[in-house]
């Protein structure tokens, strides 16, 4: 099974037949996709890619470094690639350079990967235990986006941006992963950015080498969060059909002509978050008998915005503004209590004011944007003037409706110096001027 308990100690025996089996599921799907995409178009826009990647599950600070004792993991991948082709007349494909979209299948081996707190006067009243917490292994089902940068006969240079949902098979839990802070859930929102050099050696067919970031982390929607990060070359078999077409179509292909124009968007979400603040006192400032010491159970506390942003769409691919966002926290209360219990006399407010600059990436009707703001007015207590920053983050995927004059919907997370804040559901309102 996938997904089957890991004990502390695995078995080899165990271990080895979990590789089988995922290279066996790889082989099987490859051969299908194979025969699918010889089987569809005289120039079918299909192709499959199988790859392997040797990573490491790095720290991102000297906290992690603390109890992250081992790293190395393994990764296989298959890929169904789906080009755009010269009849489907598509103005983005040429904007982009006729990029690849791929739906992809990733299976993560964490066996290696060990984590464990050794004494330190850091931990508080925490008290190290004596063996080492796994990590699990991830299965993640994820759409990438594949950018050429150059492209010949024979080589081929692009870059790729991921995301998707992840699976684990093993969380924090007080009873054999109490050191595993990096996943709290066993579904998680699944990010990867890559670099990739491909040898098209024959018509059809192509190696590819690349160097991967891959992330999973469950966006604050609950505790543990520190998210696994994981760096590693790559190597990846390509069948790929469509590259000859591609080829000549980039090379005779021109851009339309597009219609530029301001346009207002007023958004409004509904998000979810927990607290760093109970996570801190649960891991060091709770004494061991208590039952709240380490504990797996978090409260979920409900997170409101509203946006209200001047847009320029001053390209097919691109829009460019600025905007004021408005935050609503009902967890004001919680962190107000938490901090009068430790001594500190703040303000605090539910509310949070920022004005922001904003960026989006168009593609048809899906769209990723990305923000970088200031506060301009935010009371959140001591645990946010300590792990917060002045300004955040958000990035989020939409997608426009085909009705209602092009009603957005999506998904963002907002972040602290790319920490996750909260995660939450928008829909979005353009007016254009």
């Amino acid at each position: 099974m996938l997904f089957a308990n890991e004990e502390r100690r695995k078995p080899n025996g165990t271990k080895q037949r979990t590789i089988r089996l995922g290279i066996t599921l790889c082989t099987l799907t490859l051969a299908f996709a194979t025969a699918f995409a010889q089987q569809t178009d005289s120039v079918s826009r299909w192709g499959v890619s199988l790859s392997a990647m040797k990573g490491n599950v790095v720290a991102a600070d000297q906290y992690v470094k603390k109890w992250l004792k081992r790293g190395d993991n393994l990764s296989v991948a298959l890929e169904l690639l789906r080009a755009p082709l010269p009849k489907d007349s598509d103005a983005f494909a040429v904007d982009y350079g006729n990029p690849t979209f791929a739906f992809g299948l990733r299976y993560t081996f964490n066996n290696a990967v060990r984590l464990h707190r050794e004494a330190d006067a850091d931990w508080g009243l925490l008290v190290p235990v004596s063996y080492e917490s796994p990590l699990g292994n991830t299965l993640s089902l994820y759409t990438t986006f594949y950018r050429p940068l150059h492209r010949s006969r024979t080589w081929e240079t692009a870059y790729s941006l991921s995301s998707g949902v992840g699976f684990s098979s093993s969380i924090y839990n007080k009873e054999n992963a109490i050191d595993n802070e990096f996943i709290g859930s066993h579904a998680s929102i699944y990010f990867a950015a890559g670099l990739h050099q491909t040898f098209h050696f024959a018509p059809k067919w192509g190696l590819r080498a690349s160097l991967e970031f891959v992330h999973h982390s469950n966006g604050a929607l609950y505790r543990p969060n520190k998210g696994s990060n994981t760096l590693g070359a790559s190597l990846a078999l390509l069948y790929t059909p469509y590259y000859e077409q591609t080829l000549r179509t980039a090379q005779t292909s021109s851009k339309k002509p597009f219609e530029r124009g301001m346009y207002l968007n007023f958004a409004a979400g509904v998000g979810a978050k927990t607290l760093l603040e109970d996570w801190l006192l649960t891991q060091f400032g709770t004494p061991p008998g208590h039952p709240d010491y380490r504990t797996e159970r978090f409260r979920i506390y409900a997170a409101y915005s509203l946006q209200a942003d001047l847009m320029w769409r001053h390209a097919r691919r691109w829009s460019s503004g600025v905007g004021v966002d408005a935050f609503y926290g009902t967890y004001a209360r919680r962190v107000e209590e938490l901090d009068q219990q430790a001594g500190y006399n703040l303000r605090h407010s539910p509310f949070s004011f920022g004005l922001a600059a904003k960026h989006e990436a168009h593609y048809g009707r899906l769209s990723l944007a990305v923000s970088l703001g200031v506060y301009l007015y935010r009371r959140m207590g001591a645990n946010a003037k300590i792990n917060e920053t002045p300004y955040y983050e958000r990035i989020g995927l939409h997608y426009a409706l085909p009705w209602f004059n092009g009603l957005t919907v999506g998904v963002n997370v907002k972040a602290h110096k790319t920490k996750a804040d909260l995660t939450e559901v928008v829909v979005g309102v353009p007016i254009r001027l």
